[in-house]
């Protein structure tokens, strides 16, 4: 039986399960720190000691407004948050469009690419190239085969390997408590705007937010008797995000900070990292941290062959006019298994191939946009009154936005904005030497 057949979990008495530890927010979460976030945080550290720590709080809190409105979302209108976004008119369906298509082909060769550096780190002499493409195999396999309920498991276990080995890199280093609590200071230091728009824009995941809709419904949490087991899920999923990245930013504190040295930028710096701590604390502690690090990256890989290719087959499913939630549009249905074959096999092109300009263009813009689009447009969804071009999609008054709700989802569309702009910048500025 797939997760698209499984019942809904209640108890005999018809109310929803009591929270549990493993669920959609723990995967939603564990999908979104990736190699990048580590990374982000890690250079902070190094540049700037703790006082950027503030920042990787409200990343944190900023993705918990965000995954909370896309869940309310779908379990208040029973819709997704593509027959939210239709709803809204053609324009996001323009947008979505090329959006998931491009993005997919290159954060398949990235997702790839990421996860085989630590392998090929603990192992030299395999070839970068090829424990890629075998990586991206093995996650296809596993998430073509496997149910919902079995890739909830894998993420677990991926996320309690990350927790060990990232947590334990800063348990490691002896932090000093009292600088931890005055990094929660809010204080610019020079030359740091950048860096703030990274560690807040970056904590945890960007597509993969709008995911978690589709996790609750494969879970079989659908219904409004679940907002408040969905409220939890996502709130302590985002406070181990948060964990995450506050143990690496120590870890950039301490180890780099303190003692003068540059990190590294890229997933390298994660391989630097390891030998940091291999000539600090002996090479034992050295090889568990790429351990974690390749948790970090394939929970991110698996996580997106299955989270947007949910998106993805919902995207298809509207665009032919299938009822919502129809089979094909499931955990296992043929749009759902189209679009990880998309994920998989082009992107291996791009690692045999140098990736071309205009791509990487696309891209880069596309991408910049996405965290605005979807902060924006949950903000109008979730104060939405009338159903629009939709029928039923409007959200009923008990779910719809309060004032501090409100104003945390436009904080989110101008920070967005701000990383948006400078993302576009950056990406004509590397591809476009004339710019």
């Amino acid at each position: 039986m797939t997760a698209s057949d499984a019942p809904v979990e209640t108890d005999s008495a018809g109310r929803p399960p009591k929270w549990r530890v493993v669920g959609p927010g723990l995967v939603v979460a564990a999908t979104g720190v990736g190699a990048a976030d580590l990374v982000a945080t890690l250079v902070a550290g190094s540049k700037f000691g703790y006082t950027l720590l503030w920042v990787a709080v409200l990343g944190a809190v900023i993705k918990v407004v965000l995954v909370e409105g896309a869940g309310r979302y779908s379990l208040a209108t029973g819709r997704t948050i593509f027959e939210g976004w239709r709803s809204l008119g053609r324009w996001t369906t323009w947008y979505f469009a090329p959006y998931i298509v491009v993005w997919g082909l290159v954060y398949g060769a990235t997702a790839m690419s990421s996860s085989a550096l630590p392998l090929v780190a603990l192992f030299p002499d395999l070839s970068l190239r090829w424990t890629a493409i075998a990586i991206g195999l093995v996650g296809l396999v596993l998430v073509w085969f496997g149910t919902y309920a079995a890739f909830e498991k894998v993420m677990a276990v991926l996320v309690g390997i990350m927790f060990v080995t990232v947590v334990g890199a800063a348990v490691l280093t002896t932090p000093n408590l009292g600088e931890i609590v005055l990094g929660l200071r809010p204080i610019f230091p020079d030359d740091s705007v950048v860096n703030v728009l990274a560690i807040a824009g970056g904590v945890g995941g960007t597509i993969t937010l709008a995911a978690y809709g589709y996790w609750l419904r494969e879970k079989g949490w659908a219904t409004p008797a679940f907002m408040r087991v969905m409220r939890l899920d996502n709130g302590v999923a985002y406070a181990v995000t948060g964990i995450f990245v506050v143990a690496m930013l120590v870890v950039g504190a301490e180890l780099y900070y303190s003692a003068g040295i540059a990190a590294e930028t890229g997933d390298q710096a994660l391989v630097q990292l390891s030998d940091v701590l291999d000539d600090r604390y002996g090479e034992v502690f050295g090889k568990v941290f790429l351990v974690g690090f390749f948790a970090s990256s394939f929970s991110s890989l698996i996580g997106v062959w299955s989270g947007v290719s949910l998106m993805f087959a919902d995207f298809v499913g509207n665009l032919r006019d299938l009822p919502s939630g129809h089979p094909d549009t499931r955990t296992g249905g043929r749009y759902f298994r189209a679009y990880m074959l998309w994920l998989t096999f082009p992107p291996m092109l791009l690692l045999l191939l140098d990736e071309p300009v205009g791509l990487i263009l696309a891209y880069g813009s596309l991408g910049a946009l996405f965290m605005p689009f979807l902060a924006i447009t949950l903000l109008v969804l979730l104060n939405k009154r009338r159903p629009g071009a939709l029928p039923h999609s409007a959200v009923p008054e008990e779910w719809r936005n309060g004032w501090l709700s409100n104003g945390f989802m436009s904080l989110c569309a101008v920070l967005f904005l701000a990383l948006a702009v400078n993302e576009l910048r950056n990406v004509l500025e590397e591809n476009l030497p004339f710019w």
